[in-house]
């Protein structure tokens, strides 16, 4: 896949709960763990989203907020 997009995770699908409009996806990459992604579940179908599938992570955001 090649994409523009530089905030990019490699890692593998660790769950899949898909809603009736959206799907939580569970990602584990090395580092933080584990991310969840909520994406649609027409997404998702479309994608073949399975337990064990080796998937990227794209991130996009305007702004980010640090916490302490």
């Amino acid at each position: 896949m090649n994409i523009s997009a530089r905030n990019q995770l490699k890692g593998t699908v660790e769950d899949v709960e898909l809603g009736a409009v959206m799907a939580n996806i569970k990602i584990k990459i090395d580092e933080p763990g584990v991310i969840t992604a909520l994406i649609t579940k027409e997404s998702a179908e479309a994608l073949k989203l399975g337990k064990g599938d080796a998937v990227s992570a794209i991130i996009k955001s305007t702004e980010i907020m640090v916490g302490k």
